[in-house]
C-alpha cells in the first residue's frame, strides 16, 4: 500500500502524498494499536520523511526503497540521558581523525530511541563543532555501533525502545545528511510536521477509547437498564464525543493549512530548502491539546467500565498507558506551552 512512505517521492516507492494523509494513517493505526503506530511514526516520519526532504539523490536511492518496502526499519536518534528538551546540549560527537580523512568517528550514546533495537538505518544527530550539530545516517552492522539497554516502558509495549551506543563508529562522508554543522536547521525544520503526524497517535487512541466505552455502557445493565441510558453516563459520553470531534477538527485543519503553505512555497521556489512554517504554535498546540485530552478520555473510559476498566481483561488500561506517552515524547506538554507562549511573544513584542 505504500503507507511506510506516505510523504516520500513516488520514484522511490512512496505515495507522494501530504501530511494530512500521513495523519490519517497514523490515526487509524493508533486506533488499532498504539505501540505499533508509534514505531510506524518513527519509521515513516522521523526517518523516511527526513531523508526524503534532506537527503541527496544517492542517499535517497540507497535507503528509501528498502525503508518504504519494509525490508529496512528506520529510526531517529536525538535524545540523550542528559539531553532531552535541551537537545543542543547533546554530548555525542563526530570528528574526523585527521583533516584528510573521508570519514568521521562517532562517539557517545543516545537514549529513548524508538525502534532502536530493530533499526537498520538510524538518522543520528551529533556535535561536529563546539556549537555545530550534523546529521548522519548510521547503518546496522557498522563496527562500534551496538544496542545498549532495552527500556521497559509503562506503555507502548509494542514499540521497542532502547539506548544506542557509539564507540568510534566510522561514518563515511557519503552518509552525512545536509551540510556539516547544519543539523540544527534540519532538526528544527521538521518539528512542525513531526508534531502534526504524531498527533494522529493520541487522536486514534481517543477514538479507540470512545468506541470501547460507548459499546460497553450499552451492553452493561444495572437496575434492568443499560447504564448508557442513565443521564450521568450520557453526559460523560457527550463530553468524550465532543472532545474527540473538536480535537479531530483542529488537527485536520492545521494539517491542511500546513500542506497548503508548503505547496505554495514549492511553487514559488522549487529549489528552496524546506524550513520552519508560520504554523509552529498551532502544531505545538495541536499535540498539546490532543495528548492531554486523550489521557483524560482514557481515564473516563476506565471509569465508565468500572471494575472491568481496572483489569487487563479490557484494553482501557493499555489505551491510558499508551496515551500518556504523548504528553512526554516528542516534547513535553511543558515545552509545548513554552513554545506557544514564545511564538505569541514574537507577535506582540515586536
Amino acid at each position: 500500500m505504500g503507507l511506510l512512505g506516505v510523504t516520500a517521492p513516488v520514484e522511490y516507492g512512496g505515495l507522494g502524498l501530504d501530511y494530512f494523509n500521513h495523519v490519517l494513517a497514523m490515526e487509524e493505526m493508533s486506533r488499532c494499536a498504539g505501540g505499533l503506530a508509534l514505531s510506524y511514526g518513527a519509521h515513516s516520519n522521523l526517518c523516511i520523511n527526513q531523508i526524503s526532504l534532506h537527503g541527496n539523490d544517492e542517499q535517497k536511492a540507497r535507503f528509501l526503497p528498502r525503508l518504504i518496502d519494509g525490508s529496512f526499519v528506520g529510526s531517529l536518534a536525538m535524545s540523550e540521558v542528559s539531553s532531552g528538551s535541551d537537545v543542543t546540549s547533546m554530548r555525542t560527537t563526530a570528528k574526523k581523525p585527521n583533516k584528510n580523512a573521508d570519514y568521521y568517528l562517532l562517539n557517545g550514546h543516545k537514549f529513548w530511541i524508538t525502534n532502536g533495537p530493530e533499526a537498520d538505518v538510524v538518522f543520528v544527530y551529533a556535535k561536529t563543532s563546539e556549537k555545530g550539530i550534523t546529521s548522519f545516517l548510521v547503518e546496522k552492522g557498522m563496527e562500534g555501533f551496538t544496542i545498549g539497554q532495552v527500556i521497559d516502558k509503562l506503555g507502548m509495549k509494542g514499540s521497542p525502545t532502547s539506548e544506542l551506543l557509539f564507540d568510534n563508529v566510522k561514518i563515511p562522508e557519503k552518509n552525512i545528511v545536509g551540510k556539516i554543522d547544519g543539523g540544527v536547521y534540519i532538526l528544527m525544520s521538521g518539528l512542525d510536521s513531526e508534531r502534526l503526524v504524531l498527533s494522529g497517535g493520541p487522536l486514534g487512541l481517543m477514538q479507540a477509547a470512545c468506541e470501547l466505552a460507548f459499546s460497553y455502557v450499552h451492553e452493561r445493565k444495572q437496575f434492568s437498564k443499560p447504564i448508557g441510558s442513565f443521564q450521568i453516563v450520557q453526559g460523560k459520553m457527550a463530553d468524550m464525543y465532543s472532545t474527540l470531534s473538536m480535537c479531530r477538527a483542529y488537527l485536520y485543519n492545521v494539517s491542511r493549512a500546513l500542506d497548503q503553505y508548503k505547496q505554495n512555497q514549492r511553487k514559488k521556489d522549487p529549489n528552496k530548502r524546506p524550513g520552519p512554517s508560520p504554523y509552529t504554535k498551532d502544531c505545538a498546540a495541536v499535540i498539546l491539546t490532543i495528548a492531554e485530552a486523550s489521557t483524560k478520555v482514557a481515564l473516563d473510559t476506565i471509569q465508565m467500565l468500572g471494575g472491568n476498566g481496572y483489569t487487563n481483561d479490557y484494553s482501557a488500561g493499555r489505551i491510558l498507558r499508551d496515551a500518556k506517552l504523548y504528553e512526554i515524547g516528542a516534547g513535553t506538554s511543558e515545552i509545548r506551552r513554552w513554545l506557544i507562549g514564545r511564538e505569541l511573544n514574537k507577535e506582540y513584542l515586536k
